[in-house]
């Protein structure tokens, strides 16, 4: 059987557990016909999304290192992403290797195959004009 709140026309509240086809109680402060009001109620928690891959860090130093607690933190993160992506694959993101991700490209990480910016060059050590 449910709970219900009622309320009277003078504003006293008051809770009944009955079947919901029996008619509603009087109020007991006054006697007056009551009705049934809205309960409030509350949600716990937090809701999180596992951040992507780009997201995650890149290098030896972004680990603390390869701190062992860190890095199965890590772990179970980069998990709850691929479950996330596996269950709503219009989440899933780019699986190109990053090239670059640090600089100007923080926020947006170069990828393999991606057009390299105006002003930045790939030339090895010695290749140049020759002039």
């Amino acid at each position: 059987m449910p709970i219900y709140e009622l309320a009277c026309e003078d504003g006293h509240r008051s809770e009944t557990l009955q079947a919901s086809t029996d008619p509603l109680p009087a109020c007991p402060a006054c006697g007056r016909a009551t009705r049934k009001v809205p309960s409030g109620f509350g949600v716990g928690g937090t809701a999180t999304v596992p951040p992507p891959p780009e997201r995650m860090p890149q290098t030896w130093k972004g680990t603390y290192r390869g701190d062992r607690e860190y890095v199965t933190q890590l772990r179970r993160v980069a998990d709850a992403r691929r479950d996330l992506e596996a269950r709503h694959p219009e989440l899933a993101t780019d699986r190109r290797p990053v090239l670059a991700h640090e600089g100007r490209f923080e926020h947006a990480p170069l990828r393999a195959g991606d057009p390299v910016p105006p002003g930045h060059t790939h030339e090895a050590p010695g290749e140049g004009s020759g002039t």
